[in-house]
């Protein structure tokens, strides 16, 4: 027969599986951030999925303006400068870098990144570089720094390296001043 036991445990059931699936939602989505996809097709929103843009002239904090010149608007995107970031954040920033890379002269997964900026790209002895890196050729300069940390798969196709990259232009900033302090 059908009670009122019955309907309460079926009931209680139900719940606790719904709890359990929202509760693991909400985890999952405090761990892995699923934004929109980026329109490559050059539309009017292409700017703003981008994110912030960089600006590599120094003293330049400056906030976009949108059409109808209203600055520092919700919808502007800030122009950080380049090379003049917080490197006490950075260092902060630098701790997903350090399963890989080091600080200390000494290659580990990747190779060792003191004194990188402005160093040649794939120059780093005793690290076995990929094919992608040693032919690109060119330097480690700040805006080179910048778009490699960015996205590094489409900055340099065929790379090794399986970082997905800094999205906050701010933390790329900062990871690049704390790069520059440790190049000297």
């Amino acid at each position: 027969m059908f009670n009122t036991m019955t309907l309460t445990k079926t009931a209680g059931a139900v719940l606790s599986a719904f709890l359990f699936f929202l509760l693991t939602a909400w985890a999952s989505s405090a761990l892995y951030h699923v934004g929109e996809a980026e329109d490559h097709s050059g539309g009017e929103h292409e700017e703003m999925a981008k994110g912030p843009t960089m600006s590599a002239a120094p003293g330049d904090l400056l906030a976009q303006t949108d059409d109808a010149g209203a600055a520092a608007s919700t919808d502007a995107a800030v122009v950080v400068d380049l090379g003049n970031g917080d490197a006490a954040k950075g260092a902060k920033v630098f701790g997903k870098c350090k399963a890989c890379h080091s600080l200390e002269d000494k290659n580990g997964v990747g190779p060792h990144l003191d004194g990188v900026v402005d160093r040649a790209v794939a120059s780093v002895d005793g690290f076995n570089y990929s094919d992608a890196l040693k032919e690109h050729g060119g330097q480690w300069t700040i805006e080179a720094l910048n778009s490699w940390l960015e996205n590094p798969k489409d900055y340099i196709p065929g790379n090794r390296m399986s970082f997905a990259g800094l999205k906050s232009a701010e933390d790329r900033n900062d990871v690049i001043a704390y790069l520059q302090e440790n190049s000297q």
